[in-house]
C-alpha cells in the first residue's frame, strides 16, 4: 500500500513528532539533524529535505524550506497538517541594528510583512508576532549556552538584491536584523494556533549599512566567524524546543492535578 503523502513536501501526511526546527538550506538541515539522536531522512523533495530524531529524548523535526516566503509557507502548512504544532526558524540574517555582529544571534520577537505573500492572506494590519514563550525559550537557551545573541524586531523581505527601487529603510525603528521568511512561519501559527518563533545568526550588514566592500570584499556568509555563529545557533534551536516541550508538560500536569 503507498504510503499517504503531502503533494507539495511529499512527507507523510500523519506521524510526525509535534516539535521542528525549520531552515533554509537543505544542508544545514542535514547539519542539524546531525546533533539528533537515531536522526533518519523523511523525504527529500524539491528545497524540502526533512528529517526526524530525537534531541535529548525529544522527538523532533528538521526540515528545510528553501529561499523566500512563498514556497517556505507551502512548507509550514504541510509540515502542521502532518502533526507539527511548534515551529523555531533557524536562518541567517543581515544587521540593522548598532552592537549586532557578525556570528551574533538574533532572537526575534515580532516581523514586519515584507515577505511578498502574507498580504495576499491577510490585510497588512495583521501582525506577524512570535510566541512569548517561544522567545523566553530561545533566550534561556542562548543564555544557558553562553552565546551573544539580541532580541528585537526583524524586517522579512521578499527581495534578496537591491534593484532600481529606493529601499525603505525603517531608519530610527530600531529593527535589528533583515531575513527572508520569518513572518510568514509567524502568520501561520497565528492563523492555526500554534507555537513559533525564529533565531538568526547574523552574517553581515545590510545593504542599507555604509560598508566599505573594498576592505571587506562584500557580503560573504561563508567566513568561519558565520560558520561558528551556524553551530551555535543549531544548538540553541533544539534547546529551546526541549525547553518548550518540558514547560508544555509543566503546564498539562499542573491543570491536570488542579482537576
Amino acid at each position: 500500500m503507498t504510503q499517504d503523502l503531502l503533494p507539495i513536501t511529499r512527507v507523510p501526511r500523519t506521524g510526525l513528532p509535534a516539535h521542528g526546527v525549520v531552515v533554509g538550506d537543505p544542508a544545514r538541515a542535514a547539519a542539524v539533524a546531525a546533533l539528533l539522536d537515531d536522526a533518519e531522512e523523511v523525504s527529500y523533495h524539491r528545497e524540502y529535505r526533512v528529517f526526524r530524531g530525537s534531541w535529548r529524548g525529544l522527538p523532533v523535526v528538521v526540515a528545510s524550506h528553501g529561499v523566500g516566503a512563498p514556497g517556505a509557507v507551502l512548507l509550514f502548512q504541510e509540515l502542521a497538517e502532518a502533526g507539527v504544532g511548534t515551529f523555531l526558524r533557524f536562518g541567517t540574517a543581515g544587521a540593522m541594528r548598532p552592537g549586532v555582529r557578525d556570528g551574533d544571534l538574533v532572537i526575534a520577537e515580532a516581523a514586519v510583512r515584507d515577505d511578498g505573500v502574507t498580504h495576499q492572506l491577510l490585510p497588512p494590519e495583521y501582525p506577524a508576532v512570535a510566541a512569548p514563550e517561544a522567545v523566553l525559550a530561545l533566550a534561556r537557551a542562548a543564555r544557558a549556552a553562553d552565546v551573544p545573541h539580541h532580541r528585537g524586531v526583524v524586517w522579512t523581505r521578499a527581495a534578496f538584491q537591491p534593484g532600481l527601487l529606493p529601499l525603505f529603510s525603517y531608519e530610527g525603528a530600531g529593527l535589528a536584523a533583515i531575513e527572508m521568511e520569518l513572518s510568514a512561519l509567524l502568520v501561520t501559527a497565528s492563523l492555526r494556533g500554534l507555537v513559533a518563533g525564529g533565531v538568526l545568526v547574523i552574517d553581515g550588514a545590510n545593504a542599507d549599512e555604509l560598508v566599505d566592500e573594498e576592505a571587506t570584499g562584500g557580503y560573504d556568509p561563508h567566513r568561519e566567524v558565520v560558520a561558528e555563529g551556524v553551530a551555535r545557533g543549531a544548538v540553541v534551536s533544539l534547546e529551546a524546543l526541549r525547553l518548550l516541550a518540558d514547560a508544555d508538560r509543566a503546564d498539562r500536569g499542573e491543570a491536570g492535578a488542579r482537576a
